[in-house]
Order: C-alpha cells, then sequence, then structure tokens
C-alpha cells in the first residue's frame, strides 16, 4: 500500500512517516499543499493522509484538486481545527474522514486501515481490459496466462493502470519507482516498458502501453 502524507510540520509527517513505514506501508511525504497536490494528481497512491492549514496550497483546495480529477483516493484529513463548521468543510471538500490534532497513534492507525479497507477489491487488484494486476503477488494476469513481474516492473505497471488515459512522463515515473536521489536516467524506463510490452504480449493481454511523444507513456485497450 502506498501512501503520500502533505503536511509542513516537518516533524510531525515524519514521525507519522515513520509510524506507517514501520506497518509496512510504502510512504512518500511532501510539505506543502502545492507540491502535494501535483503528487496526489498522478492518482498513484492508496491513501491521502493530508493536514489542512500549509503554505501555497491549504488542505481544502488539495482535496478538492483530487476530487474534480475524480479520483477516488481515499483522504484522511489532519488539523488542529475542530469546530463543526472546520469538519463540514473538509468532508463537503473531498475528506473521507477528519481527525483532529492532537490524536492518539492507534487511532490513526485505525482510520488509515479503515480508508484502505473501504476501497475493497482495488486494494488488492487492478484492472483493464482483459487484464489484471494481483497488488499481492505482483502478477499479471488475463485468462490465457499470468506473469510475475520483478519489483520495478510492478511499480510501473501499477503506475500506469493507476492513472488510466492519463499520459505519466518519464520524469514522473523515474522519481516514483527509482527515487530522486537516484542516478537512474530515462533510458532505465524505456528499457522497463519494453520488458512490460513482451510480458504483456506473452500472456495474450489486450492492453497496449502507447508512447506520447514528449509526454510520456499510458495504457490503452486494443479494439477486437
Amino acid at each position: 500500500m502506498k501512501i503520500l502524507i502533505i503536511e509542513d510540520e516537518k516533524l510531525l509527517a515524519d514521525s507519522i512517516g515513520a509510524l506507517l513505514t514501520q506497518r509496512g506501508f510504502s510512504v512518500e511525504i511532501v510539505y506543502d499543499g502545492e507540491a502535494g497536490a501535483q503528487y496526489a494528481e498522478l492518482g498513484v497512491y492508496d491513501l491521502l493522509i493530508l493536514d489542512v492549514m500549509m503554505p501555497k496550497m491549504d488542505g481544502y483546495a488539495v482535496a478538492r484538486r483530487v476530487r474534480a480529477l475524480r479520483l477516488g483516493t481515499p483522504i484522511l484529513m489532519l488539523t488542529a481545527r475542530s469546530e463543526l463548521e472546520d469538519r463540514i468543510r473538509g468532508l463537503n471538500s473531498g475528506a473521507d474522514y477528519y481527525l483532529t490534532k492532537p490524536f492518539d497513534t492507534r487511532e490513526l492507525l485505525a482510520c488509515v486501515n479503515a480508508l484502505l479497507r473501504r476501497q475493497g477489491a482495488q486494494v488488492d487488484e487492478l484492472a483493464l481490459g482483459n487484464t489484471s494486476l494481483d497488488l499481492a503477488s505482483a502478477t499479471l494476469r488475463c485468462r490465457t496466462g499470468q506473469v510475475r513481474l520483478s519489483a520495478k516492473e510492478f511499480d510501473i505497471m501499477r503506475f500506469l493502470l493507476q492513472a488510466g488515459e492519463r499520459n505519466l512522463s518519464k520524469e514522473v515515473i523515474l522519481a516514483r519507482v527509482w527515487g530522486y536521489d537516484s542516478d537512474a536516467v530515462e533510458n532505465h524506463v524505456e528499457v522497463y516498458i519494453g520488458f512490460l510490452r513482451k510480458k504483456l504480449s506473452s500472456i495474450g493481454s489486450n492492453i497496449r502501453i502507447e508512447t506520447v511523444r514528449r509526454l510520456g507513456y499510458h495504457l490503452e485497450v486494443a479494439e477486437e
């Protein structure tokens, strides 16, 4: 499970990140609303943990942008504001749950687990066309076959499935799969896209990874 934390209090954000990492989640953290919105719009996260009062863009605006793109990613909103009007505003902006600071870590974990359970099958499997990706086993399946993916193949395929028809640039894929501090270059992305295309073809998948010059990659279902 991949969780994005958008919180400008660095100490709090890092402590939440450490707690969730210890529980086996993959965590990314950004410290302002504008950067958080840009990350969230990629649609590659299973959960957003979102502060309200942040520089550049507040949490309400971030939540509205995510929902405007019709992304169903669960949003757990964190804030020191506990008034009823604030909670209503957060929920109306698109948040699924509203947790006030300070909070007990047990309550935070309970909220995280509850919101992830609501995702149902989407948490366990992503599907397009005649093909599904089992998130637990990193296996691509369709009626005529199945194949296991390497760790990086899995991450790229998952991002592409979650992005749907939206293009993912090579820069975004590099940052998400290899990390911002990696020495990997765009050619690494091209190589792994090639691996995925061969594996999709080998199992009879009707999914195609399309390249759009200067914009990146997206998935399409081939016509019968």
